[in-house]
């Protein structure tokens, strides 16, 4: 009898110590072109309510690379990236598996994620165009950068920046690349010095006079604001949000897609689920002054302050096919040199 008591007593203990070693294990890996101080919140809170552990790897540069290396044994299981050209890259090179949920597919709108539900947006960014408040307030297309009255007063970071490929393939899907090519050779001569720096050295380049128009993403306006160093570089300009007379200001995202090989595909699911729900976008978006992609959720304070705007409308998808033909086009117009 005693054999039996000691028995079923070792049975119970095994089956605790199996079920905690099980829930230790929960977790999710996470590789990130995005900031630690941008997606750490989210984390903790997902596995505040989950218990599932996340683990991320930063880098700025080498995901595709590192995921090829890595091949099958990854253990990779979810990827962030900061645009749609890291996303189409990650695509293109087979290293993303198709995967949806009735919380992704209702909460993120068609122009925002694959076709092939291999990649899905979490936020949105306006390719704004900043003017020099001593020139007053002036409604842009993107077109008029060309205009001769703008000789000498612009100023971009290099045109092979992932954000200027995206705008100039944009270009392309709208006008074809005859038109776009002379676009760029038209915005090349406007230049005031050679294409350089960050989206905000363009900004601070205006306060300091050396241009008076500039090419850069909603986000770092706000970032610039509540910079105590670089909120005169930002107090010096205007955010225009370009077209909106016609098809509607340029839009990019940061996005998202599970790893081909994810040795932890439900987990991953779920903080991709996770990252999609009401209070996760608003916590993303506000983080980094960005616009929520779920429809309904209100844009920061800060950032709503700017004003509505119109967001072309053509998929991003749509947008990428033309990636290869924009670098192609810069290289053609010598944009760069």
């Amino acid at each position: 009898m005693l054999n039996k008591i000691w028995y079923s007593f070792l049975v119970l203990v095994t089956l605790f110590v199996t079920s905690q070693s099980v829930a230790a294990s929960e977790e999710v890996n996470v590789y990130s072109y995005r900031q630690p101080f941008l997606v750490k919140p989210l984390f903790d809170e997902f596995t505040k309510e989950s218990g599932i552990k996340v683990n991320v790897v930063f880098a700025k540069k080498g995901m595709a690379e590192r995921l090829t290396r890595e091949g099958e044994y990854s253990p990779a299981d979810i990827l962030l990236t900061t645009d749609i050209s890291r996303l189409i890259e990650l695509h293109d090179k087979g290293l993303l598996q198709a995967t949806t949920s009735t919380e992704l597919a209702s909460a993120i709108p068609a122009q925002f994620k694959a076709s092939d539900d291999t990649w899905y947006a979490l936020t949105t960014r306006v390719r704004n165009i900043y003017s020099a408040k001593r020139l007053g307030k002036i409604d842009f297309n993107y077109e008029d950068l060309a205009d001769k009255k703008w000789q000498g007063k612009i100023c971009t970071r290099s045109g092979k920046h992932p954000y200027n490929v995206a705008l100039v393939a944009s270009m392309i899907a709208e006008h074809g690349e005859a038109d776009t090519l002379t676009w760029l050779k038209q915005v090349k001569a406007n230049l005031a010095r050679k294409p350089q720096g960050s989206d905000r050295a363009q900004v601070q380049a205006i306060h300091q006079k050396l241009c008076d128009v500039s090419l850069g993403n909603s986000y770092y306006f706000g970032n610039m604001l509540k910079d105590k160093k670089q909120k005169v570089w930002a107090d010096a300009v205007h955010i225009n949000f370009p077209n909106q007379s016609n098809r509607g200001a340029h839009v990019n995202i940061s996005g998202m897609g599970m790893a081909k090989y994810a040795p932890n595909k439900a987990n991953a699911l779920a903080l991709m689920n996770f990252l999609v729900s009401e209070p996760a976008q608003k916590m993303y978006a506000e983080t980094n002054m960005e616009y929520p992609v779920r429809p309904g959720v209100k844009a920061s304070d800060l950032v709503a302050s700017w004003g509505k705007f119109k967001a072309d409308n053509l998929s991003l998808e749509t947008i990428a096919k033309q990636r290869k033909a924009a670098l192609e086009l810069l290289d053609k117009a010598k944009f760069d040199l």
